[in-house]
């Protein structure tokens, strides 16, 4: 009874059992989310034993388990359905298959008394870099609910893929989702490239189903469209919104940054509100949509004399004011149809924000004290201890990765607690993330760490490391191919990590100082 995973905020045990069988029944107001968590266990129908009222704060919840009955009290359909997952937490394992083969459930009497410290508790999957098929994002917003995560920032598009259809511009996905081959050589090596072409998009009814599908486990996806730079397949597709329209580009093929860059004209500005609305009209509701704004070289904006005139006009005194003024006024766009801007800490740096802006402090947590003092809402992301495409060992035993080491206990230790904080989600790159066995590995358990802290708003307890070794077969009746915890198995040694690649905690030191540099949107890594 005590091997919940995240903890909750309070548990009293009660005497005796209740004795629950497929085909009870739900019964009360917000039934249907709670259904929906425990359809693995056999058919819910009707009323029965449990019964579900609206009661307490959005996502807070009691679950009282009695000889007699189940109660949940929840304060909204998300509170119902994170107390069903508690309550399959109370169950054997096999209450985490697909379809579980126990015909009978004793569950202990207790009751549990439970509601997040942050309201972001997230995750962001890069389906740019390496494209994942929808049945994969559906089964990852299956493990986030069950983690009671909450937010999905999917990465749409960056230099090496554009992954969403467009029926106005319909060579974004035509042109820009695909790329002729991929690099496998690594930094310091000579290039070499796997011949494969590489490619995947989603459909705008995709979004639409991966949307709903999230909103019925209590997931909120966050689209990201990252401009004005990582802008290589953007412009494969449709080069006159270049900052030189004579130039063509390609999908890129390598990994690293690209100086192809968007022109910060009154055209590209229209193209981008007529694709927003698109994304937007497939996801519907969407309270967040972020812009990206990191790493943008803006050289060819100084060249062009087109762009310097419009920089002039608009009384802007450096490129480094247009990059500023650009992503204002797509905050301005998005702000009309209902959506707060999300950025990378660039653009804070930048400056000229909205004050609704919520700024993803990447480069550590001295940039996110300053975002914070400026008056944002931060969501905390920094590289140490929150990029899962870092390996979890200095060790060629593990699977390739940008650098190391970031663990399970990195995770669990840090603090998110501070004032503007919405939360905290973990970053999956996916350089080093080719299909959804790698995925798995890089996530889980460290997510599971990921989760703990979130929901707590503190770093982990002592006791989470027994909870985690118990949770651990939870994920195992799930199918998911996480890390064992004293390293990979023999078949999770594909393509070998090279250690001393890159060192995370020099890593950190060298982006915090960068945070401080006018010039601060150039690539940092």
């Amino acid at each position: 009874m005590r091997h919940f995973l995240p903890a909750p905020r309070s548990v009293e045990a009660l005497p005796g059992v209740f004795p629950l069988t497929p085909g009870f029944g739900v019964a009360g107001d917000l039934a249907e989310p709670v259904r929906r968590a425990l359809a693995a266990l056999g058919p819910v129908i009707g009323d029965g034993p449990v019964s579900v009222r609206r009661h307490g704060a959005p996502e807070s919840s009691t679950l009282t388990v009695r000889a007699d009955d189940i109660e949940i009290l929840a304060g909204d359909a998300a509170g119902a359905f994170y107390a069903a997952q508690t309550l399959r937490q109370l169950l054997p394992h096999d209450a985490f298959r697909a379809v579980s083969p126990l015909s009978a459930y004793d569950v202990p009497c207790v009751r549990v008394a439970d509601a997040p410290a942050l309201s972001w508790r997230g995750a962001h999957l890069d389906v740019s870099r390496h494209f994942l098929p929808k049945h994969d994002v559906l089964r990852m917003i299956d493990l986030l609910a069950m983690h009671k995560l909450n937010r999905l920032h999917l990465h749409l598009a960056d230099d090496q893929g554009w992954r969403v259809e467009s029926r106005a511009y319909p060579r974004l996905h035509e042109i820009g989702s695909h790329r002729a081959q991929t690099i496998t050589s690594r930094k310091g090596e000579p290039e070499s490239y796997d011949a494969t072409p590489h490619g995947g998009f989603y459909t705008l009814d995709d979004l639409r189903e991966i949307a709903a599908y999230a909103r019925q486990r209590a997931v909120t996806v966050v689209p990201e469209i990252d401009v004005p730079g990582h802008a290589s397949a953007i412009l494969a597709a449709y080069p006159e919104f270049g900052a030189d329209p004579s130039r063509r580009h390609r999908v890129l093929e390598r990994w690293g940054i690209s100086p192809a860059i968007l022109a910060p004209l009154p055209k590209t500005i229209d193209f981008l509100a007529t694709v927003f609305d698109e994304v937007l009209g497939a996801l519907g509701e969407t309270p967040f949509f972020h812009i990206g704004g990191d790493e943008c070289v803006l050289d060819a904006w100084a060249a062009s004399t087109e762009i310097t005139a419009f920089q002039r006009a608009q009384h802007l005194a450096t490129p480094g004011d247009l990059h500023a003024w650009f992503l204002r006024r797509l905050a301005d766009l998005l702000a009309e149809r209902g959506s707060r801007a999300v950025v990378w800490d660039e653009a804070f740096v930048s400056g000229m924000l909205r004050d609704d802006t919520v700024v993803m402090p990447w480069r550590g947590t001295n940039v996110a004290r300053r975002a914070i003092a400026a008056g944002h809402d931060v969501v905390l992301t920094p590289v140490f201890p929150l990029y899962f495409d870092y390996a979890e060992a200095a060790s060629a035993d593990e699977p390739a990765a940008l650098g190391e080491s970031i663990t399970v206990g990195d995770v669990a230790a840090f603090d998110v607690a501070a004032e503007r904080v919405l939360g905290a989600q973990f970053q999956l790159w996916s350089e080093y993330i080719p299909d959804a066995r790698t995925l798995d590995y890089k996530a889980w358990p460290r997510g599971c760490a990921m989760a703990e802290i979130a929901w707590t708003g503190r770093p982990a307890a002592p006791d989470f490391l027994g909870r985690l070794e118990h949770h651990l077969g939870r994920l195992d009746a799930a199918g998911v191919n996480y890390r064992p915890l004293d390293g990979p198995r023999p078949w999770q040694r594909s393509r070998p990590h090279t250690p001393g690649g890159l060192d995370v905690a020099a890593a950190m030191r060298h982006l915090d100082e960068l945070t401080l540099s006018a010039d601060s949107t150039r690539p940092s890594m």
